[in-house]
């Protein structure tokens, strides 16, 4: 109904933000990373929203991204988690370590976000599973950090070095950072990779 909104931040507070567009100020529900991007009142802003409707309100929750939107709109899916345990979801971790986390059921991750119980983060794993591809994963995280990475990585070999360290037993999350401090990859095929990666998990 609402895609996004474009507008001036006139206000910021603990878990929203007031965006004006056309004189009129929306009242948003974010999730902390976007409050943590350094935002400050007056500054333009364009948020991609969920609008959720019930018997007795309208809310407007807002993300960064399209890919925060979409994956919000994935836990709003899960049985027994509503909008503000979804927003406190990623307010606790990024839509990447929860990729990892549900990839390499991590449920001790999840439930660590406030009203997220160990079954709830379990049945969380159980659903959306098969809504995540450890490549996709790896590709969006590594897209996320390019201009961070000082060495590029080599997306086939680094992306089969995660995996096999996740098949080795440790998480998603781990084996990406361990794959990532390895210098000189990009010129390494998987095996070598693979070797230094290791060495940087113990």
């Amino acid at each position: 109904m609402i895609g996004y909104i474009k507008g001036t931040v006139a206000e910021l507070s603990a878990d929203r933000l007031i965006l004006e567009n056309g004189g009129i100020g929306y009242e948003i529900f974010v999730p902390a990373s976007v409050l943590d991007a350094g935002i400050r009142q007056g500054q333009e802003l364009k948020v991609y929203t969920y609008l959720h409707v019930r018997e007795d309100a309208l809310q407007l929750f807002g993300f960064q991204s399209r890919d925060e939107l979409q994956t919000y709109r994935l836990l709003l899916g899960v049985s027994g988690i509503g909008p503000k345990a979804a927003i406190g979801i990623l307010s606790a971790m990024s839509v990447d370590t929860l990729r990892f986390a549900v990839l390499s059921d991590d449920a001790a991750a999840i439930a660590k976000a406030p009203g997220i119980g160990k079954k709830t983060a379990q049945k969380l794993i159980l659903e959306l599973k098969d809504k995540f591809s450890l490549e996709e994963a790896f590709e969006k995280k590594l897209a996320a950090n390019q201009q961070d990475a000082a060495e590029p990585v080599s997306e086939d070999a680094a992306s089969e070095a995660v995996q096999a360290l996740v098949a080795l037993g440790y998480s998603g999350t781990e084996a990406l950072q361990a794959v990532r401090k390895v210098e000189g990859a990009a010129d390494m095929d998987t095996e070598a990779v693979l070797k230094a990666a290791l060495k940087n998990l113990f």
